[in-house]
């Protein structure tokens, strides 16, 4: 017998950061150029199997999920770092649906293995990008990418760990009433 253990999240991956608009400054090179670093990834939102877990009791609160966004670039063709992937433990046995187009996305039946669900976006162009023979000094820089937005729907089922099984009035309510706290008629 299963039982269906059921939560709908919202999962946002990180922004890829800015790119920079930079120009060399040194003593005696008054007209350095472009050196406009290019902006770091966003974060991605990974689900990982965790055999620790049993349930879905974690998303009962917390239904939004953000992951960090990238840093921007900087002088000196610096690249921005990239953000650390956010990482949402789940129990084994846990089904992600498409909350919108209701598809099944993954089926999260292997120990200790990490899905991607939402790519963060990636970073935007310094300005040492864009030179050319023609363009030496290019105040043109890019923004990072948005990241992904996916709204899904978690599914545990579960084996049950004792079954009750008999024939009509062969007392399996009265059975269940002394063994437990439940209350059944």
């Amino acid at each position: 017998m299963n039982f269906i253990d059921e939560a709908f999240l919202e999962v946002r991956a990180g922004n890829g950061g800015a790119g920079a608009s930079s120009f060399r400054r040194e003593k005696y090179i008054p007209f350095g150029g472009p050196d406009g670093g290019d902006g770091g990834k966003g974060a991605d939102v990974v689900f990982r199997v965790n055999l620790n877990k049993n349930t879905l009791i974690d998303f009962q609160n917390k239904r939004v999920f953000i992951a960090k966004n990238g840093r921007p670039g900087s002088g000196k063709n610096k690249t921005g770092s990239a953000a650390e992937d956010l990482v949402i433990d789940i129990p084994k046995g846990t089904v992600i649906y498409d909350d919108i187009s209701g598809d099944e996305l993954l089926d999260c039946c292997d120990d200790d293995i990490e899905y991607v669900l939402a790519k963060g976006g990636d970073g935007g162009q310094g300005n040492a990008r864009f030179k050319s023979s023609t363009n030496q000094a290019p105040r043109k820089f890019t923004l990072g990418f948005e990241g992904e937005v996916r709204f899904i729907r978690l599914e545990l089922k579960s084996l049950a760990d004792v079954g009750l099984v008999g024939f009509p009035n062969a007392g399996k309510s009265t059975f269940l009433n002394k063994v437990s706290s439940a209350s059944l008629r």
